[in-house]
């Protein structure tokens, strides 16, 4: 099976009080549509312990060009797009029930040995996985965030019980969350389109406290119509950065 696909509803707990769907449950989304393609197409969780490896989700770009609606059908796709150098691409998007796409997405996963928690070569994996060459999603992305020199501290946060996964640490949709409570509860109800880049840097364990540091970007995407906002969350002790992210929303 070289594409995932699903259909499914968009129910209330994906939605924000405007009826559209949130960037927090399009992550949820894709998180699951990974790891269930991996199972099939081999490469699941459990065949990667057996192997001493795990899959780590390093990077993810994310344009929601039209958000889908409370109750609206949907249709979910993922597939593996090949390896840019460590990393193994991996490509999603959400269709309407007539086929327009309406959310457009890359991400970039590493392979880990878990006993040395180094990267390993894509080719290290026990079974090939399908490239689906010339099918792109979302072409040029992911992004590599870099810090910028302007960001301030606002708040910080304690990751809690509800944010760790089977894994121990931190859940990549739970970031997306986080920076939702961050952002413009305003502008992102107000939003037709969403862009959103994360980088995750370093995991976040349980009752971590992490600092966040943001600042709004002053060049990117062109629309001086809603919100541009790069944000960095940072370890309190040690100070290492654990993600660094960009949002771009554009307001009705």
């Amino acid at each position: 099976m070289d594409i995932w696909q699903s259909k499914q509803k968009i129910l209330f707990n994906d939605v924000d009080p405007s009826g559209g769907v949130t960037p927090f449950a399009v992550f949820n989304y894709f998180q699951d549509a990974a790891a269930l393609h991996a199972e099939a197409i081999g490469v699941g969780r459990e065949t990667m312990c057996a192997n001493k490896q795990v899959w780590v989700l390093s990077r993810m770009s994310v344009l929601i060009e039209k958000r889908p609606k409370l109750d609206e059908e949907i249709v979910l796709r993922s597939w593996p797009r090949g390896f840019d150098r460590l990393f193994c691409v991996r490509d999603y998007d959400i269709a309407d029930m007539s086929g327009h796409v309406l959310v457009k997405a890359r991400s970039g996963w590493l392979i880990l040995d878990i006993e040395t928690r180094r990267p390993l070569r894509p080719q290290s994996l026990c079974v090939p996985i399908p490239v689906n060459e010339g099918l792109e999603a979302l072409s040029g992305a992911p992004l590599g965030l870099e810090t910028r020199n302007n960001l301030s501290k606002i708040m910080e946060r304690e990751a809690a019980y509800s944010d760790i996964d089977f894994n121990r640490h931190m859940n990549n949709a739970r970031y997306i969350q986080w920076i939702q409570d961050y952002s413009d509860g305003k502008s992102l109800q107000r939003a037709s389109w969403i862009r959103l880049d994360i980088n995750y840097l370093d995991e976040i364990k349980l009752n971590e406290r992490i600092e966040i540091w943001a600042s709004p970007i002053e060049h990117g995407i062109d629309d001086d119509n809603g919100v541009k906002l790069a944000i960095e969350g940072r370890k309190k002790l040690g100070n290492a950065a654990a993600f660094r992210a960009e949002l771009f929303v554009h307001e009705r």
